[in-house]
C-alpha cells in the first residue's frame, strides 16, 4: 500500500473538495491518502520546502516551486467578480502608509495588495486571526479571506476589493486565481497522472453530491460556518469551474504570473500549460 499525503486549508471549500476522498466514494485500491490541515501560508511554506507529495497553494507561490511541483488541474478556487476584501473598522480613514495584516507572503491577495500599496507596513497573521487584529485596533486594516469575507463584524467596512485591484493590474474580463493544487516532480509521471485523475474525480463527486457531502461536514463539525454560509461560500469557491483548468482560467493564471514578473516578485516569466502534469504521456505511452 502506497502512502501519498494530500494538504489542504482548514477552510470550507477545501474540505469540501478533498473529503468524497476521506469518507471513501472515490480512491486508488493501492493507495493510502494521508490528509493534512493547515493554513494556507503554512502550505506554502512547506511546499517550498518540498514536503507534501499534493499540497495546496497559492497561485501567487506557484513561480517559486516549479521546479519541484507540476500544477494540478483541479481542486481550483478563482473568483469572478469576488474575492478577498481589505477592510477597516467602519469611518476610519487609512493613510498611505497604514499597518495591514496580510494572510502570508506568498498568497496571491497579497502579491496583488503589495503592488496596490507599495507604502503600506505589512504584517504577516494566520487568517483567523485577521479580523479580530483589525477589531482590537492591532492593525488599521486587514486582508480577509476564506469564510471570513462571509461573516466579518459589523463594526468593519470593506475599503477595497481585492477583485478590483486585480481588474486594475490587467486582470479585467478574467477571474482572479487564487488557489489550486500541485503535485511533487519525483512522484512517477503514471503515479502523478493517476493521483490527478483522482482528485478530479473527488472533486466531481463532491459536486454531484453537494447536498448530502455538505450535511455529513455540517454534522460532524467539519467546516466553521452554518448551512447557510457554507452554501454560499461554496457557491463560489468550489463549484462546476473547480473541478478541471478551463482555458480562461489558465489564461488568468499566466497574466497573473506576468502582473507579478513586472512587478519584481519572479525572476522570469512562465507559463503555466508548460507545468501542468503532462497527462497526454499516457496517450503516448500505451499507443
Amino acid at each position: 500500500m502506497k502512502r501519498v499525503s494530500v494538504a489542504h486549508s482548514p477552510d470550507a471549500d477545501d474540505i469540501f473538495m478533498y473529503y468524497a476522498i476521506k469518507f471513501g466514494w472515490v480512491g486508488l485500491g493501492d493507495v493510502e491518502f494521508e490528509n493534512v490541515a493547515l493554513d494556507i501560508e503554512s502550505l506554502n511554506e512547506k511546499a517550498l520546502q518540498n514536503e507534501y507529495d499534493i499540497t495546496a497553494i497559492s497561485f501567487g507561490l506557484y513561480p517559486h516551486i516549479k521546479d519541484e511541483y507540476a500544477l494540478l488541474r483541479t481542486a481550483v478556487s478563482f473568483g469572478d467578480g469576488y474575492g478577498p476584501k481589505l477592510v477597516k473598522k467602519k469611518g476610519v480613514k487609512l493613510k498611505p502608509n497604514f499597518k495591514v495584516a496580510l494572510s502570508g507572503k506568498y498568497t496571491t491577495n497579497a502579491l496583488l495588495f503589495r503592488l496596490a500599496y507599495p507604502k503600506a507596513k505589512v504584517v504577516y497573521k494566520n487568517f483567523l486571526d485577521i479580523e479580530k487584529a483589525v477589531i482590537d485596533g492591532e492593525v488599521d486594516a486587514g486582508v480577509l479571506i476564506h469564510e471570513s469575507i462571509l461573516t466579518y463584524d459589523d463594526s468593519l467596512e470593506v475599503e477595497r476589493e481585492i477583485w478590483d485591484i486585480w481588474e486594475e493590474l490587467g486582470g479585467k474580463g478574467l477571474p482572479l486565481p487564487l488557489g489550486g493544487m500541485a503535485i511533487r516532480r519525483s512522484i512517477p509521471i503514471t503515479r502523478a497522472i493517476s493521483y490527478e485523475e483522482l482528485l478530479s474525480k473527488a472533486v466531481e463527486v463532491a459536486h454531484k453530491n453537494r447536498k448530502l457531502l455538505s450535511k455529513m461536514l455540517l454534522e460532524r463539525a467539519l467546516i466553521r460556518v452554518d448551512e447557510s454560509d457554507l452554501e454560499r461560500y461554496l457557491d463560489l469557491y468550489a463549484n462546476s469551474e473547480s473541478i478541471s483548468l478551463s482555458p480562461i482560467q489558465l489564461k488568468a493564471i499566466n497574466k497573473l504570473f506576468e502582473i507579478g514578473y513586472n512587478g519584481g516578485y519572479y525572476d522570469e516569466l512562465i507559463n503555466i500549460e508548460d507545468y501542468l502534469v503532462p497527462k497526454e504521456y499516457n496517450d503516448f505511452r500505451f499507443a
